[in-house]
């Protein structure tokens, strides 16, 4: 039987400039002081990083299309976080096997099937999932805005169940056990954190947040020394 768990991350909809934003790691340094670090290091090239970065329009939509692609099942647990690595810990505790992930990163883990060998974290969860048999079919629906190909994935996309579809292709009516929506701050501007709240909540469903604290975003009202500090970090 088919149990799944519904993973949406917010880089989904985050559009950027095809520089090497974010980090694989995770921590208040890249979710909070990388930001502050780039915006002062692309305001002194006369830019603004805000500039750099565009939010879909289609968070005011998004879940209205899902609610023709997925059954909710009333009162459906349901995870707000910053880390996606805390899908790993819903689809295992709660049994789940198949795993539907929007994003802009397959997490299947990057560096081949010897990234599974790691623990877990926000880049490899997924394959752990798939390499410990706890989850038997992952379906990524890459964001429009994906750098990334399914060929990236080679090795991993031979040994496990791996399934690229665009949103078109999802087979309605689909039942979800679990839903999960990241922040992923290491990757997604503090500046649209609002957004990500209004969407959230757009969602209708009774949520809970785990772990994700609210990011203060004020660059002009730091001081020249802490501005050094930053760009010294």
């Amino acid at each position: 039987m088919e149990k799944c768990l519904l993973s949406i991350d917010w880089d989904y909809f985050i559009k950027t400039q095809k520089q090497n934003w974010g980090s694989h790691l995770e921590s208040k340094k890249t979710a909070v002081d990388l930001w502050y670090k780039l915006y002062f290091q692309v305001n002194n090239r006369g830019r603004s990083i805000q500039e750099l970065f565009e939010l879909s329009k289609d968070t005011n939509v998004f879940w209205d299309k899902m609610g023709a692609i997925f059954q909710f099942k009333q009162n459906i647990p349901t995870y707000v976080s910053d880390s996606h690595a805390l899908s790993y810990r819903i689809a295992k505790d709660k049994g789940l096997n198949v795993v539907y992930l929007f994003d802009a990163h397959a997490d299947l883990g990057y560096g081949g099937l010897s990234s599974l060998n790691f623990e877990v974290n926000c880049a490899n969860w997924l394959g752990k999932l798939l390499k410990e048999g706890l989850v038997k079919e992952a379906n990524i629906v890459y964001s429009p805005f994906t750098l990334e190909r399914p060929e990236y994935f080679a090795d991993i996309n031979k040994f496990y169940n791996v399934r690229y579809l665009s949103p078109t292709e999802l087979e309605p009516v689909i039942d979800v056990e679990a839903v999960h929506i990241c922040r992923s701050g290491a990757w997604t501007p503090p500046w649209y954190d609002d957004q990500f709240v209004e969407f959230v909540k757009g969602s209708g469903l009774l949520y809970q947040v785990i772990n994700c604290p609210p990011r203060k975003w004020n660059p002009k009202s730091l001081s020249f020394a802490t501005q050094i500090d930053y760009l010294l970090a």
